[in-house]
């Protein structure tokens, strides 16, 4: 099912339910009422953006097995990143202006350790990319075809990305070749996930093939540690997901868990980090899309977007439900 297909229906009412009043809690409680929720928090849990209920089940398995969040979102994210059909995300993701298919991601684990590529071409599993360059080199960030032939030493087949509905959709595109953001359509989407495993650990992970038709070498918030992902494992974590260099302009994801260091709860922290963006000076935020998740260690969780119909998709208590989040531009 492709992203933008969630549960229209859905509310904040109805994620408090799925996942043990946390959302909801942040929202309705007085901070004394939030700290008696915060005790009651299920574990393993998983949440992500969008509707993504196949990759979060994957990452659930990989938790009620024993598994580590690190694993936990890797194998979730590898999931959709092999998903031809969402257009968004690995192979089959829609390409730049010249038609190249080129992937950022990024994943971060508990000790606080990360890795990132930025424009891999050639590769599916860029998230399982970023991870080998967290763990096999002393690096951070690989990019472009050294990202590509480290992926190739690493056993990573080589393959071509773009599929035959996305090429159809890029050459109908560059009849007109005109381009500007579309709020909350499948080229602005990006899966972030964020797990916390039955130790209490938190990992996080951040994959997509950025905006469609984008400037050929364009690289967007998703494989920036600190805007598309950021994780601190005494606090929480928080990914991202929308309009890429508006994150990046306020480093939105560690602005989030700091918020959450300084006593927000997710929700709080998530519309704060809302806030900075709309409330810049001559912001033109009517016109695109920019959503947060976050958890923090007890295991609440918090979303908020510019607009509405941004959803996240949360695995708790054992339930799986794609919901609706908040939103600040309720008049558009």
């Amino acid at each position: 099912m492709k992203r933008r297909k969630f549960i229209k229906n859905a509310s904040l009412s109805g994620l408090g339910i799925t996942i043990g009043g946390s959302l909801k809690s942040c929202v309705e409680t007085s901070s004394d009422e939030a700290n008696v929720n915060k005790s009651k928090a299920q574990l393993p849990l998983v949440v992500a953006t969008w509707n993504v209920k196949s990759a979060t089940a994957k990452a659930w398995e990989v938790l009620t097995k024993g598994g580590s969040a690190l694993d936990a979102v890797e194998e979730g994210c590898r999931l959709e990143e092999a998903n031809e059909n969402g257009q968004t995300v690995g192979k089959g993701g829609l390409p730049d202006r010249d038609g190249n298919v080129t992937l950022d991601a990024c994943i971060m684990n508990a000790e606080g350790n990360t890795g990132s590529v930025v424009y891999l071409q050639n590769i599916t599993h860029a998230v399982s990319v970023a991870r080998k360059v967290m763990e096999d080199t002393p690096h951070v960030m690989l990019a472009g075809k050294g990202a590509e032939k480290f992926a190739l030493t690493k056993g990573f087949k080589k393959e071509n990305l773009l599929t035959d509905a996305s090429k159809k959709a890029w050459k109908k595109w560059a009849k007109t070749s005109q381009y500007e953001p579309i709020i909350n359509i499948e080229n602005h989407d990006t899966i972030g996930m964020l797990a916390i495993d039955q130790q209490g650990d938190i990992s996080g992970a951040c994959t997509t093939s950025g905006l469609a038709y984008k400037m050929n070498g364009r690289v967007g918030d998703s494989p920036i540690i600190g805007a598309g992902l950021f994780v601190d494992n005494e606090i929480g974590g928080a990914v991202a997901t929308g309009l890429g260099e508006e994150i990046v302009k306020t480093v939105g994801s560690f602005l989030i868990v700091e918020l959450m260091r300084h006593g927000k709860t997710p929700q709080q922290a998530c519309e704060e980090a809302i806030k900075r963006i709309v409330q810049k000076p001559k912001s033109n935020y009517k016109n695109f899309q920019v959503g947060y998740i976050a958890v923090n260690k007890q295991g609440e969780i918090g979303a908020y977007s510019i607009h509405q119909w941004f959803s996240l998709t949360a695995f708790q208590n054992g339930r799986n439900q794609t919901i609706q989040s908040d939103y600040f531009n309720k008049n558009s």
